[in-house]
């Protein structure tokens, strides 16, 4: 055990020593503020005035603040496991369990560190979020809410490490393990739909992004974060008019008729979670025996 926790010490420090994969983990984050300050942020707003009134732009700055939270949890753990793919390529990795160090022990340790990473990063945007927020005349989460909101952020964080262990055991090259990168920075932000409300997409863009799993969080983090200025706006309107919006902004999910709770949604997550570590281990166990 105590060789697996200096282990994981060792991961985190790789990681936060190294600023270029800092950067490069919230890149996709920088990406999403600034098309939404420079181009998205005023036409949504406008576009919303008339139906959200003085809380159009709480409710617009709280949507796309919660994307991003989701966001990062893939891009965050992505970068940590850089570290693995570098160990491999110097075979540092070989070095590692020529000592009295067990395989198992060593995936975990970049499991681990992957996931501290993420919830650590994590953590960081939802302080940058709030600020944001804030200064565009928005108010702070109450307590009750930042204890949900971080507990999405776990199984968001737990789900997104796994995928991307799961991704990154096929890989045996920094270059490869690049080159999925920016393809996954540059689509994530599509597949959890914060570039545009949902509602707005074609049918089959929406069932891509219902069945992407992280959405699922991105999902829960709205309709943690966009409650308060929510309830103020709709104070008096329809139930109709409030769920028809909710589906548009993907603040909750229909499939068919049938709306999503959020217990589905944490379910999605944690099955997610599960079978992508499960599936990842195997994976590396056949590479093993070959």
């Amino acid at each position: 055990m105590t060789v697996m926790i200096n282990l994981i010490k060792r991961n985190l420090k790789l990681f936060f020593r190294d600023r270029t994969s800092v950067f490069f983990s919230l890149l996709a984050v920088f990406i999403i503020i600034g098309l939404y300050v420079l181009f998205l942020g005023d036409m949504m707003t406008n576009n919303f005035k008339e139906l959200l009134g003085s809380n159009s732009r709480f409710i617009v700055d709280s949507w796309v603040m919660a994307g991003i939270l989701s966001v990062i949890s893939i891009t965050s753990t992505m970068g940590a496991f850089h570290i693995m793919i570098e160990d491999a390529t110097k075979k540092i990795s070989k070095d590692f369990l020529s000592a009295p160090l067990k395989r198992s022990q060593l995936a975990g340790g970049y499991i681990i560190s992957s996931f501290i990473v993420g919830v650590i990063m994590s953590i960081a945007a939802l302080i940058i979020s709030e600020i944001y927020i804030l200064a565009g005349g928005g108010s702070l989460l109450g307590l009750m809410s930042l204890l949900k909101l971080l507990g999405v952020m776990l199984l968001s964080v737990f789900a997104s490490s796994a995928m991307v262990f799961f991704i990154v055991s096929f890989f045996k090259s920094s270059s490869a393990f690049a080159s999925a990168s920016t393809i996954i920075g540059t689509l994530i932000g599509f597949l959890t739909g914060i570039y545009i409300p949902i509602g707005s997409l074609p049918s089959g863009v929406q069932t891509a992004i219902k069945i992407f799993p992280i959405s699922h969080s991105a999902a829960l983090f709205r309709q943690i974060m966009m409650e308060a200025p929510m309830s103020k706006a709709f104070a008096n309107a329809p139930a109709q008019v409030v769920t028809g919006f909710k589906q548009m902004m993907g603040i909750v999910f229909f499939f068919g008729d049938r709306e999503l709770s959020p217990l589905i949604n944490m379910l999605v997550l944690i099955v997610t979670g599960v079978v992508f570590l499960a599936l990842a281990i195997l994976n590396i166990s056949v590479k093993k025996k070959q």
